[in-house]
């Protein structure tokens, strides 16, 4: 394993269906189980695995002893630099050399044992119009209880578009769109942002037949409100491709307007209680204090309902609306000057130097 330079392999010539291996880390346990699984696959091997080690103090050492034995003749890492999800898998596609096509893994996601195999078939269904593949996606959820809210929020993977946790791209097509945008600093909407311009450069998106899954990480009490830094990445999402954005997308539109409402009421509360004027903050109060229930109740009543939860939902439900307002006036300032996408950032996808099979030209 070494720790990447600039790629030596301009000049090779790769088969039409060679794959890379790209995973952003920060080193989290679950680093171990996902390269063990695409160990064990059956199929055609990637000729590379990029780890892109993003951390504040990256370590080729660190990762050496993670890697399984028959992958390491593969293995470069990359140092990512701290700039978060979009910008290292940037770096890890650039250091993969050639190789005609990219496969993004997250780094806590586990492969299914036929991944492999699925993936050699979803290659060869490709089109030279194809720019992606996608995976499908598994969320294992508790069998003796229901999920809390935040098992919720992470099952919600299993039915997103595009997403990187499992995704697999054409280099061409990440080479005419400019790859990722690292503006999205998060593991949020870049995904989405990435396939809406392939899209838009003519490239199709199609849907495949592997599995992977996706387990529910460990996550603190807050994590619903660090969650609503998102809503910048909405704002972005917005500037770059229009409001119908959400629907091309597939993307659920949340309780951004709710959240507004029940902020807003409450900053009219402390305003007028400052002002002297009771009966008007009481009124404003009162309002505050039921959409605060029922955004409590929205969350509480599909979950488990133990104590932990209780607690947890009621101390957020409190936190998340004005997190959710502040996060989204800061993308309105931050974004104000971003202009749309347009045709010129996208390119085009090549035309075929013969004319292609009619069956596996899409209609």
């Amino acid at each position: 394993m070494t720790e990447a330079a600039p790629p030596a392999d301009t000049g090779h010539e790769y088969a039409d269906d060679a794959y890379a291996v790209v995973i952003p880390t920060l080193g989290r346990p679950g680093l171990t189980v996902c390269l063990r699984a695409l160990a064990r696959s059956g199929g055609p091997r990637p000729v590379r695995l990029v780890l892109v080690d993003d951390r504040p103090e990256p370590s080729v050492a660190a990762l050496t002893d993670e890697v399984p034995e028959q992958l390491r003749p593969l293995t470069t890492v990359v140092r990512g630099g701290a700039r978060g999800p979009a910008a290292a898998r940037n770096a890890g596609w650039r250091a993969a050399g050639r190789v005609p096509w990219i496969v993004f893994l997250d780094d806590d996601v586990v492969p299914s044992p036929s991944w492999g195999e699925d993936l050699a078939l979803d290659l060869a269904g490709a089109t030279y119009r194809t720019g992606a593949v996608s995976a499908r996606i598994d969320v294992p959820l508790p069998p003796d209880r229901r999920p809390t809210d935040w098992e919720r929020n992470t099952a919600g993977l299993a039915t997103a578009r595009w997403i990187t946790a499992d995704m697999v791209y054409r280099r061409a097509a990440l080479e005419a769109v400019g790859g990722f945008d690292e503006r999205f600093r998060r593991a949020f909407r870049e995904d989405a942002d990435l396939a809406l311009r392939v899209l838009a450069a003519g490239w199709a998106v199609a849907d495949g037949s592997r599995r992977t899954t996706h387990p529910v990480r460990p996550a603190d009490r807050w994590v619903s409100v660090r969650l609503q830094a998102g809503n910048a990445d909405d704002v972005l999402m917005t500037r770059l491709h229009g409001r119908t954005w959400w629907s091309r997308a597939g993307a659920p539109r949340g309780r951004l307007p709710r959240h507004l409402t029940v902020t807003g009421v409450a900053l009219t509360a402390l305003a007028c209680a400052g002002l002297g004027r009771r009966r008007a903050a009481a009124a404003c109060a009162g309002l505050w204090l039921a959409g605060t229930a029922e955004f409590a109740l929205a969350r509480i009543v599909p979950g488990p309902r133990t104590r932990d939860e209780l607690v947890t939902m009621a101390l957020t439900s409190v936190a998340v609306p004005p997190a959710a307002v502040w996060h989204w006036l800061r993308g309105q300032v931050v974004h104000r000057n971003t202009p749309p996408v347009t045709a010129h950032e996208t390119g085009e996808p090549p035309r075929p130097s013969r004319a292609p099979d009619p069956e596996r030209v899409p209609s």
